[in-house]
């Protein structure tokens, strides 16, 4: 399981060494694709495989729904984790998530996002803002 917050740089050769504490979940190879809110999802290969073969028998009839399957199973990268606990962070990807040389790398259960630190800092604050309706939300759920 992977769970909290950690800030990270990328070298210049475009590398993130992922924190310590996440690597052993993550094993030697991983996929990486473009994640919600400007963020980037990092999955181990066993968890990816499920996700894929999900997303393989969603209805291609709907537009939108295409959309986000071509974007999320298109524009994954199947990255190895190299013996320092790096990765190659694609170009395409890099540019997609704004990610300069800051970020912060952040583990949610099965997967692992990689966010330009900035952006975090503001995603974060106003979600804290917002913890009451968060709550109320999970309870309507019955989550919480």
């Amino acid at each position: 399981m992977f769970i909290g917050e950690y800030s990270h740089t990328i070298d210049t050769k475009n590398r993130l060494a992922f924190p310590s504490r996440l690597r052993g979940e993550l094993g030697s190879r991983a996929v990486l694709t473009r994640g919600l809110d400007k963020c980037l999802f990092v999955y181990p290969l066993i968890v990816w495989e499920k996700i894929a073969k999900s997303m393989g028998s969603f209805p291609i009839g709907d537009p939108e729904t295409r959309s986000f399957v071509r974007l999320f199973l298109a524009g994954a990268a199947d990255v190895e984790v190299d013996g320092q606990g790096r990765i190659l962070l694609p170009e395409y990807l890099r540019r997609y998530a704004e990610l300069e040389r800051n970020v912060t790398v952040t583990g949610l259960y099965d997967r692992v996002e990689i966010w330009d630190e900035k952006r975090w800092n503001t995603y974060r604050e106003d979600a804290e803002k917002n913890t009451d309706g968060i709550a109320k939300k999970l309870g309507e759920l019955g989550l919480y």
